[in-house]
């Protein structure tokens, strides 16, 4: 069994589009990131690693999800490609190179690709990805390598509303 998980970022300041990268999260991005991140400590889901976007306000929210997950911030990979932009295949190009010896993988990233990483990965996904929404996809199979869109069933979808 292989799972990943993948979460949009923290709400982030409504300015500074003049450089998108460089956007930080706002407090309620800070919060809502450890409610989540609470949350999965609390129901055993840890990564074995963490991938994210460069971005401030990506790998923000990851480091807080790290913290309260009991990841090594420092062991965050970062990567550029989530920021530019990937298609679905292309994402699942990068999963099939994942390391055989994780079985649970986080990315941190940004819509609307990671709306359709999840509406394109799990069977059935009728829902949205506000900020920190946090999708668990369980793939029935022993290597990244046949990971395939659509074949992922659905563990959870976690978003902050639904602790608030």
């Amino acid at each position: 069994m292989k799972k990943i998980v993948v979460v949009r970022h923290g709400k982030a300041v409504p300015y500074g589009y003049d450089d998108d990268f460089n956007r930080d999260l706002q407090d309620r991005g800070k919060n809502d990131a450890a409610l989540i991140g609470k949350e999965l400590n609390k129901r055993n889901v840890l990564p074995d690693l963490i991938i994210s976007s460069p971005a401030k306000r990506a790998i923000k929210t990851a480091r807080i999800f790290a913290d309260n997950l009991g990841y090594a911030i420092n062991s965050i990979q970062e990567e550029r490609d989530i920021y530019d932009g990937l298609t679905t295949g292309e994402f699942i190009e990068m999963i099939h190179n994942l390391p055989e010896d994780v079985n649970t993988v986080f990315f941190f990233g940004h819509n609307p690709g990671f709306y359709y990483f999840a509406a394109n990965l799990v069977k059935e996904f009728r829902s949205d990805m506000p900020t920190t929404s946090t999708v668990g996809i369980d793939f029935d199979v022993k290597s990244w390598k046949e990971v395939e869109a659509r074949t992922g069933d659905m563990a959870f979808h976690l978003y902050p509303k639904l602790f608030k």
